[in-house]
């Protein structure tokens, strides 16, 4: 802050302000037991090949009182099946910090690493702004749809990964426009994509690639279930703590992502029919159908 303050412009002033007042130093969190993700395994039951694996980092977690930590995954699979759900779910359980990075809308790298100081409009970028601004050492970051990331090949949006996703480069990370090493060896990293075919083989080669399947009907009828029995829970709303059979059959055949506002609607319709209980066409009431476009 003292070298060259004047050339320094005032937004970075603010966030090395920022620094001093929050300190260099953030919470881990260390998972105390074996059995922290059983939850997911009914919320999101088609995840199970990934759920096994991050269970064997936990339990090396838990045996060496050491942060939670694992090799960062990429999770493919055709859009709706809750693969960002999924992500939010694992940091909820893990007790972490939860940041979002929409890929599909990144057009540079400085999005992730910062641009310099020196540009006018220049801020942190989202790993910086993660780390500073909030209270863990070791978030959960969401990269979704990196299969969409595009841009200027000059300023690849996905060259600050190179680094990020090695734990021995990361451990030295400095951010453009901060200019000071942050150590950002401790995130988890979770990424999301349709296709893996536009996503370079050095990037691939950092992360455990899962093909996650869409639901089937029992799967299905398991989230269906326990999402009815977490909102019924949540609100008191007089409808009872199981489902009807009927009701349960007829969400499975919606997709994840559309599940939790199709089954809002729901009740929304049993409560304006003056009604406590769901009927499979309370279902049908609750799912808007799409525009067609006209051309434009």
């Amino acid at each position: 802050m003292e070298s060259g303050s004047g050339a320094r412009n005032e937004a970075l002033t603010a966030f090395y302000g920022k620094m001093k007042t929050l300190g260099g130093v953030r919470y881990v969190v260390k998972p105390s037991s074996f059995d922290g993700l059983d939850p997911l395994y009914a919320r999101c039951p088609n995840f199970t090949p990934v759920l096994d694996d991050l269970k064997r980092y936990l339990a090396l977690a838990v045996a060496g009182n050491e942060p939670m930590n694992f090799t960062p995954i990429l999770l493919l699979g055709e859009p709706g099946i809750g693969k960002t759900h999924f992500a939010r779910q694992l940091a909820n359980v893990l007790g972490t910090g939860f940041e979002f990075v929409s890929m599909s809308s990144l057009t540079a790298g400085w999005i992730l690493s910062g641009a310099s100081s020196q540009w006018s409009h220049a801020k942190p970028g989202k790993v910086a702004q993660a780390l500073v601004c909030g209270d863990y050492a070791n978030p959960l970051v969401v990269l979704d749809e990196v299969d969409k990331a595009g841009g200027d090949a000059r300023y690849d949006p996905m060259g600050a990964l190179y680094g990020l996703l090695e734990q021995d480069t990361a451990r030295q990370f400095k951010d453009e426009f901060v200019e000071v090493d942050i150590d950002a060896s401790h995130i988890m990293w979770v990424s999301t994509a349709n296709d893996e075919r536009s996503i370079p083989e050095p990037i691939l080669s950092r992360m455990n690639v899962y093909t996650v399947p869409r639901p089937d009907h029992d799967q299905a009828c398991i989230i269906a279930r326990t999402l009815y029995e977490e909102l019924v829970a949540a609100h008191d709303w007089g409808f009872a703590p199981e489902a009807p059979e009927d009701v349960i059959d007829r969400l499975a055949g919606v997709p994840p992502r559309d599940m939790r506002k199709v089954l809002l609607a729901a009740f929304g319709n049993a409560k304006l029919a003056h009604r406590d209980h769901l009927l499979p066409a309370d279902l049908e009431a609750g799912r808007a159908t799409r525009q067609k476009k006209i051309g434009f």
